[in-house]
């Protein structure tokens, strides 16, 4: 996937700029973001882009070394899924 990687937000955008999905992560503080939203349009759901995003900001977290809040019911599932990323869990 061809994702927009933005100050806290790694996006999908349709060639027409309309977003496709998205993971929101705003800064909490220095080194904490708070992962409080993910979103897949009904035309990419069930391919697995929820998963990718959350992949993406898993890898930008531990390159950056900072630590996440999860707020976000997705998020919280998925982190408890891959346990190779408890240690960006706060």
């Amino acid at each position: 996937m061809d994702f927009t990687y933005n100050s806290n937000q790694i996006a999908l955008y349709h060639s027409d700029n309309n977003l496709l999905a998205e993971v929101t992560f705003p800064a909490v503080d220095q080194n904490t973001v708070n992962i409080n939203h993910t979103y897949v349009d009904d035309s990419l759901r069930g391919q697995g882009v929820a998963g990718q995003l959350m992949e993406a900001v898993a890898k930008q977290l531990r390159s950056e070394n900072k630590k996440a809040i999860l707020t976000c019911s997705y998020a919280i599932n998925w982190f408890e899924k891959h346990p190779e990323y408890n240690d960006l869990v706060k």
